[in-house]
């Protein structure tokens, strides 16, 4: 088939416009965002794979974990039992601080494992990131157990919140001595952290880069 002239002035004319489109600022914008757009879309995902958790890094809102995690540090989160530390409790794949001190295992500056969780399971208040002491069973009278550095001027169980445990979970705490110097259950900030309210277990600060997430909420 032979092309006419003006057949083949229009083609060019269009192949033309297409070349001038494609080397325009506008197509230029379009490429750059949609491949920032999928570069994104494909950390997202392998940081989703690697840690099983969505979202698998969360921002710090407070000075509760300090000296070892600031405000604004951006934190990674693997889901708990993903890769266990050495003698976690149970099948939680988490290492209580009690133990991880008998067993020379420390994260983020301190024996044990820290871990997100959702306050008495309750999804709609913020999320916690605090230290799991130890594991208490349903029923159990841990007041001997909590040590005297953290349960204030209490005499017995009877005088503690949440004692004995009204089932079975961690025992937790925040590791800055002058704000969270008891225990978070004896705050009644939660009650004892059963597996199932936990997010995962933080493994890796960024100082810093969370204030862009705290600043846009």
């Amino acid at each position: 088939m032979i092309e006419s002239e003006g057949e083949w002035a229009t083609s060019a004319r269009g192949k033309s416009a297409i070349d001038r489109f494609l080397k325009s600022s506008l197509a230029l914008f379009a490429f750059d965002t949609l491949s920032s757009v999928l570069i994104v879309v494909m950390i997202g995902g392998l940081l989703f794979a690697t840690s099983g958790v969505w979202s698998p890094v969360v921002a710090v809102e407070s000075g509760s974990m300090q000296p070892h995690m600031d405000v604004g540090e951006f934190v990674f989160v693997m889901e708990d039992g993903r890769f266990p530390g050495p003698e976690s409790q149970g099948d939680t794949g988490i290492v209580t601080a009690h133990t991880g001190q008998e067993a020379g295992y420390r994260t983020f500056g301190g024996y044990g494992d820290v871990i997100v969780y959702q306050p008495d399971g309750n999804e709609t208040k913020t999320p916690i990131i605090h230290r799991a002491m130890f594991w208490v069973e349903n029923g159990e009278n841990w007041y001997e157990r909590a040590g005297s550095t953290a349960i204030g001027n209490a005499d017995s169980c009877e005088e503690l919140a949440n004692c004995p445990a009204p089932h079975a979970g961690f025992i937790t705490k925040g590791d800055n001595s002058v704000t969270n110097s008891r225990y978070d259950q004896l705050m009644e900030i939660s009650s004892p952290v059963k597996p199932a309210w936990i997010v995962g277990t933080a493994e890796v600060g960024v100082p810093w880069l969370g204030q862009l997430r705290l600043a846009r909420d």
